[in-house]
């Protein structure tokens, strides 16, 4: 019986040859592992240090809730205020505490989230991704800022004294908590207009020339939120609030006409 040696030579490269895939596969295998553990960690560690800070927030907070308390409850000053069960301004100052630790935190939690996402960044990402994180906290907290002096004074000053003759106005707590955060909450949003503006440049799914075309339907939408926003007969408070959501509109419009799809 005669070998061929050709085809003998042929099955051991063979052979060899499927060792090596195997080696290079389990080389990438342990790589892909090493790397996913790396990522573990990191993402455990920041999950950590944020949890850390945000309770650590929510103590200090909670330990001086009442001059928030005293803050919150200017705009309603005439107004007093009772509890409809005996734990429930416990649990409204809880709320509070929450709510002010999450507010203060947000700007140390949006740090380590670019942090953990700068590796795969480029230079130009990393830099567009600084000023959108810094933009969208100093656009949020002004968000508060007018709702706290212009939105809600405006808005429960016309649900107070809709029925002031009829009935003596009293507020639960609780529910006026709840109400202003919701103002709070949304205003904050609206004043993010600009930053989704700029996303959707980036993202080339519309430019800054076109958002300039379409400002008539960017001033009906302004006055419609206005008219949501600010119950009141009162024409002032609506124009203002219509206004600074165009201005917005337009400041985004303008910044996105010098911004290049990524």
């Amino acid at each position: 019986m005669k070998i061929n040696k050709k085809n003998f030579s042929n099955f051991f490269k063979k052979k060899k040859n499927d060792l090596k895939k195997e080696n290079s596969n389990e080389d990438s295998n342990n790589v892909l592992e090493i790397i996913f553990d790396e990522h573990f960690q990191e993402i455990r560690q920041r999950f950590f240090q944020s949890f850390f800070f945000i309770s650590l927030l929510i103590i200090i907070v909670f330990l001086n809730v009442n001059v928030i308390v005293e803050i919150l409850e200017k705009p309603v000053a005439n107004i007093k205020f009772f509890q409809l069960s005996p734990g429930e301004y416990f649990i409204s100052t809880l709320e509070i505490s929450i709510f002010f630790g999450l507010l203060i935190i947000s700007p140390i939690f949006l740090n380590q989230l670019i942090l953990f996402f700068f590796p795969s960044f480029n230079e130009n990402e990393k830099t567009i991704s600084r000023y959108l994180s810094i933009s969208s906290l100093i656009l949020f907290f002004l968000g508060l800022i007018f709702s706290y002096f212009v939105l809600i004074p405006s808005t429960l000053g016309f649900f107070i004294n809709y029925g002031k003759n009829i009935i003596e106005p009293l507020l639960s707590f609780n529910k006026y908590i709840s109400f202003i955060g919701i103002l709070f909450f949304c205003s904050g949003i609206l004043f993010q207009i600009p930053i989704l503006q700029i996303l959707l440049s980036l993202f080339n799914i519309i430019s800054g020339e076109k958002m300039f075309e379409i400002w008539k339907y960017v001033i009906i939408f302004a006055t419609i939120i206005s008219g949501i926003f600010t119950p009141s007969v009162d024409p002032i408070t609506q124009s203002l609030l219509a206004i600074v959501i165009i201005l917005l509109y337009f400041i985004g419009s303008y910044g996105c006409t010098f911004l290049k799809p990524i």
